[in-house]
């Protein structure tokens, strides 16, 4: 069950992913993007906010999901150059436990 819900949040992960791969291309020209070391020591030691899921998008760019415990989150696009740009961010982060279904995977039922 838990790999399941694994493998929901790395599609979801993946088409948010593809969904803002544009937007990430424009964060890193709006100059929201850092070296990814010091992106994550902000997101950790300012926010408490660890890594949730992680997919690979176009062009060898990495999309995650960060959050903390008191539900905000971040989703990045890390670059092939190694500069991670902010793409979006908010509250009320919520871990869902769902059965993936055929639907849920693209496969027509």
């Amino acid at each position: 069950m838990k790999q399941q819900v694994l493998a929901h949040v790395r599609l979801v992960g993946l088409g948010i992913g593809a969904i803002l791969l544009s937007a990430g291309q424009l964060a890193a020209q709006n100059n929201n993007c850092a070296e990814r070391g010091r992106v994550l020591e902000r997101l950790s030691g300012t926010y408490g906010e660890t890594r949730q899921s992680i997919g690979l998008a176009a062009n060898n760019q990495v999309v995650e999901v960060f959050a903390s415990e008191e539900g905000s989150w971040t989703i990045t696009v890390t670059l092939p150059n190694g500069m991670m740009c902010l793409v979006a961010a908010g509250q009320n982060f919520e871990r869902v436990d769902e059965e993936l279904t055929p639907a849920m995977l693209g496969d027509p039922v």
